[in-house]
């Protein structure tokens, strides 16, 4: 069980989470499993995605069990990490049952962290295994580390510009019993600001934050338009009883909290998108949940600031204070 003291993901009854980073090569995993499936759906708002088997989570789709979340650095190289994810269930009995065997339902989402360090260093099924194996209900780590190893924000000028983020997570309590818990991978385009609209990570100029919304407005882009190079990812565990379409909503909610704090957020170079899930426990109000959901992707995107480090030649939030 989950200590008092945990306000991250593993505050919620069943949820365990592991990492694996390559600190050589700047990247990492983030695997986040279930002791008994869960239900959920995904709101995807940026245009640069890249995921797998993301289709079990549409409303249409008769699928309802979701038994793990992989988040990976690698763009679309960091998909293959999600077999390890699959290996690791199967061998544990755990995934739908086909008869013949059972077939584990592990959504999977990335982020482009192929600029930061090494091009040719991306996570791999090794990579997860190792970190399903890593998994566990203890506090989450955060900072730079797994999904979060290779995170940056503040990109107008490039990576070699930007300001080093990471992987944060929160819980917050609602009424009656509900918990609704965040992780968040920070790669946005953008700057990050904090509850009073400051700057606390983005692009740099000097050891100078630039605004990036400021430069856009006056004419500033990026030399290289079209490289889908950032995310954010979000995923979000309630113990509120959700269906798909409801937790849809939970999710489109939550993304308006993350966009009070990246400017300008859903860039056409971002690959934005909220995973909300739920263990069916405790009856909720989806408005509830839904402000619930944006204050807790709020507290995990501080967290993703606040708890990163140095990393490579990027400075982070604290070195700029």
């Amino acid at each position: 069980m989950s200590g008092n003291n945990n306000n991250t993901l593993t505050a919620i009854e069943g949820v365990r989470v592991g990492h694996e980073s390559d600190y050589d090569g700047g990247t990492g995993v983030t695997v986040i499993l279930f002791d008994k499936p869960v239900t959920g759906s995904v709101d995807i708002t940026g245009m640069a995605t890249s995921t797998r088997q993301i289709d079990s989570m549409e409303p249409m789709h008769p699928g309802t069990a979701i038994h793990g979340i992989c988040l990976s650095g690698g763009s679309a190289f960091g998909l293959d990490s999600a077999s390890g994810v699959q290996k690791y269930l199967e061998e544990k009995g755990v995934g739908l049952d086909l008869f013949v065997t059972k077939l584990p339902v592990v959504p999977t989402a990335v982020i482009y962290d192929l600029s930061f360090m090494s091009a040719d260093i991306r996570p791999t099924a090794g990579m997860a295994y190792k970190a399903c194996m890593n998994a566990n209900e203890k506090k989450v780590e955060q900072g730079c580390i797994g999904a979060g190893t290779g995170a940056t924000c503040g990109k107008l000028r490039g990576v070699q510009n930007a300001t080093k983020t990471g992987l944060g997570s929160s819980c917050i309590h609602g009424a009656g019993g509900v918990k609704i818990a965040a992780v968040i991978v920070a790669n946005p385009f953008g700057d990050i600001l904090d509850d009073k609209g400051k700057i606390i990570a983005g692009a740099l100029d000097k050891g100078s934050f630039i605004d990036t919304n400021y430069a856009i407005m006056n004419g500033e882009v990026r030399k290289r338009i079209g490289a889908p190079s950032n995310t954010t990812l979000c995923v979000l565990v309630t113990n509120a009883i959700l269906d798909k379409i409801s937790a849809l909503q939970v999710a489109r909610m939550a993304g308006n909290g993350i966009s009070r704090h990246i400017s300008p957020f859903n860039t056409p170079f971002d690959g934005d998108m909220v995973f909300c899930l739920s263990t069916c426990e405790k009856q909720s109000d989806i408005l509830h949940l839904g402000v619930l959901g944006a204050a807790a992707a709020s507290a995990a995107l501080m967290n993703a600031v606040k708890e990163a480090s140095s990393l490579g030649s990027l400075p982070c939030s604290k070195d700029l204070e």
